[in-house]
């Protein structure tokens, strides 16, 4: 009995992350009297952390392309190549720009692809783990590749590998932070809650940027070190504090059914108790006498930490589903097509802009990279707006088309009139954002939470990560595309490029119609029950 009472207790420890057990007995030493709604403090916590962490993963994958500029500059005087003249070897021959285009499609490629392993590996293991060990090794290839500068090295083959390493790790973000957000919060308010939240893309690409041009000129190592010891800085602080499922520390999980009824503060007592006695008829018992003592003591407040269950019985409450069972989800392959080629027009635009508006305005290259930021803001309120709509008419596919059909003018438009003043390019730039990302982000969030617990699955199914990461690594395979192909058709004009990318907007509106059809169906259908 003695051992298994122990065997019980390491269990519990490790499902509550140390940083919130300390926090839990901060609290009940110097302000036992504080009342706090739980989930409140969770919530928050959990909206904060993923935000920086995500923030963190684009931070890191910004630097290289600040950088490009110095690893291959333009030679002052051929006839005496000193080390720094041309740039940094093997960057300074004069088709530097094919290698950093080895370099770019390096990561976007391994990138894609582990996206579907990484999904498949989230949904069995706890996330904790699973994102700050994916942190740490972010922060670690970030590193490693300016540590080529203090190592004098020069082969190519370095900065490919660090590039593929690179591009494996970072995929543990995006399906981990997702279903994070989803565990956390339920239907109500999602979209707007996930609209504000993703903001994260953006400020981490300015931020990678900002900190990568400080240190450009001076030392780029450090344009890698810096945003790499951030990330890895990062997912340490993550390992501490974040909870991996609201039924860990007591609270309702966006997919449980256990019931536990709502109760006032003071019921916590008998709310924990018919928990023990739900827990006790299936056969799970993971609750340690220190928890059923904390309870005692702090019976007026609902402690932070409940009691918590130990996952060894996980299996047989939620088993994951398999790569087939979520492409069968209806809408997965949808959405995940429709990504492909939202996320084709958004990445084209984020790496050719600031090269186009250089060469269709006498703006200078600092200023168009400046120009180039207003793309990213209007992608933020795109991204709300979407949210909103969406929470209010549960319309998903819907808003997307609206959007992508306002989309397609938009880019036609930029095309033929971006030309004419700064405010024009400024006032269609935002607009071009503003409906290009709004679905896209709609998709890569608010659509693969709610697909990810789909009423079709079996109750005990998880599927979350898996389905955000079907949607999200088939999107990147779009993001991975799009810059390739705008730089193979560019130099037979710009104009071709607008072509390409309103043909894929028009490729995007086609394959979301059929959700759009389903919904409006839906919609007649609750009318007239409603009329009944």
């Amino acid at each position: 009995m003695h051992h298994h009472y122990h065997h019980r207790k390491h269990i519990n420890m490790y499902d509550i992350p140390l940083g919130v057990w300390a926090a839990q007995k901060l609290s009940l030493v110097c302000c036992p009297r504080l009342q706090v709604r739980k989930d409140i403090i969770f919530k928050a916590s959990t909206i904060i952390l993923t935000y920086l962490a995500y923030a963190a993963y684009h931070m890191s994958r910004k630097p290289i392309s600040v950088v490009k500029s110095v690893l291959h500059e333009n030679c002052t005087n051929p006839k005496n190549t000193t080390d720094n003249d041309c740039g940094y070897p093997p960057f300074d021959v004069p088709d530097a720009s094919t290698l950093f285009g080895t370099l770019d499609s390096a990561f976007l490629v391994t990138y894609a692809i582990s996206m579907f392993v990484s999904g498949i590996v989230a949904e069995r293991v706890s996330l904790r783990y699973f994102l700050s060990l994916g942190m740490l090794f972010s922060g670690l290839f970030t590193l490693l590749f300016g540590a080529a500068k203090s190592w004098n090295i020069h082969t190519m083959w370095y900065f490919v590998i660090v590039q593929v390493l690179g591009g494996i790790v970072q995929t543990t973000g995006w399906p981990g932070v997702v279903t994070l957000m989803a565990r956390w919060f339920d239907r109500s308010k999602r979209g707007l809650i996930f609209g504000i939240w993703n903001s994260h893309t953006s400020v981490g690409n300015i931020l990678g940027t900002l900190i990568a041009a400080h240190f450009v000129e001076s030392n780029w190592m450090l344009s890698f070190a810096v945003p790499g010891a951030i990330m890895a800085a990062l997912g340490f602080v993550m390992f501490l504090f974040i909870v991996d499922d609201p039924e860990m520390v007591g609270l309702h999980s966006t997919h449980s059914h256990l019931p536990v009824p709502h109760s006032s503060l003071h019921e916590d007592e008998e709310r924990a108790q018919a928990v023990d006695n739900y827990d006790a008829n299936i056969g799970i018992h993971g609750y340690t006498d220190d928890y059923t003592e904390i309870n005692h003591r702090a019976s007026e407040r609902t402690p932070i930490l409940a009691r918590s269950r130990s996952q060894t019985n996980a299996q047989t409450e939620r088993n994951a589903v398999g790569i087939l069972q979520a492409l069968s989800i209806p809408g997965v392959v949808e959405f995940s097509l429709c990504l492909f080629f939202a996320k084709l027009v958004s990445y084209t635009f984020l790496y050719w802009l600031p090269l186009y508006i250089q060469s269709s305005t006498t703006l200078s290259p600092s200023v168009a990279a400046d120009l180039s930021t207003l793309f990213d803001i209007g992608g933020i309120f795109g991204a709300i707006a979407a949210g909103t709509v969406s929470d209010y008419s549960g319309m998903p596919a819907t808003t997307c088309l609206v959007l992508l059909v306002c989309a397609a003018p938009l880019l036609f438009m930029y095309a033929h009139l971006g030309g004419i003043s700064i405010v024009v390019n400024i006032v269609l730039l935002l607009l071009a954002g503003f409906m290009v990302n709004g679905p896209y982000a709609l998709i890569t969030t608010f659509v693969s939470a709610e697909l990810g617990q789909h009423q079709s699955l079996s109750h005990n199914a998880k599927a979350l990560a898996t389905v955000t990461a079907i949607i999200d690594g088939t999107g990147s395979v779009g993001a991975a595309v799009g810059p390739f192909l705008a730089g193979l058709v560019s130099q037979k004009g710009w104009e071709n490029v607008f072509n390409m990318l309103i043909c894929a907007d028009i490729l995007a509106m086609l394959i979301v119609s059929r959700q759009v059809v389903k919904e409006l169906l839906r919609l007649r259908r609750g009318r007239r029950i409603r009329i009944e």
